[in-house]
C-alpha cells in the first residue's frame, strides 16, 4: 500500500479552502423599494379577516390578522413606478398590541427583477424608528436567496390607517 508524502497534506489542507472560496459565485444584490399599506381609503390594499372582534377589529390589537397585497414603488410617492406587490399577511402578535409578525412576498412585476420574488418573516415593532427583518428565500433571480432588510416608517397616518414603508435590504445569492 502506496502512502504518500507527509508534505503533500498541508497542501491539500490549504488548497481546499481556497479553491473554495475561488469558484464561490455568490452575488450581493442591494435594494430599496417603498410598500405603500392602506386599510382604508379607496385605494385599500389590506383588510382586516380576523380578530377578537371579527373584521372590524383594528390592527392595533392582539390577535389580529391582516391580509395584503400592497403596491411596490421605486420611491415613496403612490406614483413612482410600480415595480412589484406585497402580497401576504401579518398578525399583531404582541400583547400590547405594539408588535406585528411579517410573512410576505415581494413579487416584481416589472423592471429587471421581474417574475422575481423575495420572502419576508420577522417581526415588525412598529413603535421602533428601524425594524430588521429577514428574508427566506426567493425565486428567479433571487434563487437560494439569504438575507436581511432594515424597514423604516416613511410616513404613518394612524387615524386613516395608511403607511408607507421604505424598505432597505440586502441579499446573497447565487
Amino acid at each position: 500500500m502506496y502512502i504518500p508524502n507527509s508534505s503533500f497534506f498541508p497542501l491539500i489542507i490549504v488548497a481546499l479552502p481556497l479553491l473554495y472560496w475561488a469558484f464561490n459565485f455568490r452575488k450581493q444584490t442591494k435594494l430599496a423599494f417603498y410598500v405603500h399599506d392602506y386599510l382604508s381609503g379607496h385605494d385599500t390594499s389590506a383588510i382586516t379577516v380576523a380578530g377578537k372582534d371579527g373584521p372590524q377589529t383594528s390592527v392595533l390589537s392582539f390577535g389580529t390578522i391582516i391580509v395584503v397585497d400592497d403596491p411596490v414603488t421605486e420611491g415613496p410617492d403612490l406614483n413612482s413606478k410600480l415595480i412589484g406587490r406585497a402580497q401576504g399577511m401579518y398578525i399583531n402578535s404582541q400583547l400590547d398590541g405594539k408588535g406585528l409578525h411579517l410573512m410576505f412576498s415581494i413579487i416584481f412585476t416589472d423592471g429587471i427583477y421581474k417574475g422575481s420574488t423575495l420572502e419576508i418573516q420577522g417581526a415588525d415593532l412598529f413603535a421602533m424608528k428601524e425594524r430588521e427583518f429577514s428574508i427566506v428565500s426567493g425565486t428567479g433571480y433571487f434563487r437560494f436567496v439569504r438575507g436581511y432588510g432594515i424597514m423604516t416608517t416613511h410616513f404613518i397616518d394612524i387615524p386613516n390607517l395608511k403607511a408607507i414603508l421604505k424598505l432597505d435590504v440586502t441579499v446573497n445569492h447565487y
